[in-house]
């Protein structure tokens, strides 16, 4: 039988948003993985937490995204960066959420921690144009 929740949880896409963006310094973190396209997303709010962005799931104007295929291991892989912590979400500085992308479902890791004080993006991309 065929389960949408399920088959949502299983998604391979993880949608990106900060330092392993291409051309950004964790993005050999994505070695493997198939680039499968940009994207914008309004459903994630981007906060500049100085050294890498956290996203919250906040409406707004648009966010840039790379959405790539990876396999379990690279999933892993990017837990492990991303101190998700698989059975307590949101005791890591990081959980994950599936999030809708032109591509389909995507993985999309979300910042949990304390934002008060750090400048909003609302649309665009980080890092921020100059």
């Amino acid at each position: 039988m065929y389960s949408p929740a399920l088959a949502i949880r299983r998604t391979s896409l993880v949608a990106v948003y900060g330092t392993l963006k291409r051309g950004l310094r964790n993005h050999h973190w994505l070695q493997g993985a198939a680039f499968v396209g940009p994207d914008i997303i309004t459903s994630a709010t981007l906060y500049d937490i100085g050294p890498y962005p956290g996203a919250r799931a906040e409406p707004s104007r648009g966010i840039e995204i790379e959405v790539y295929r990876v396999d379990a291991a690279g999933l892993q892989a990017l837990d492990r960066l991303e101190d998700y912590r698989v059975r307590a979400p949101l005791s890591g500085d990081y959980n994950r959420a599936v999030h809708r992308t032109v591509f389909g479902p995507a993985w999309l890791y979300l910042y949990n921690r304390d934002v008060s004080g750090c400048p909003v993006i609302r649309e665009g991309g980080w890092p921020a144009a100059a």
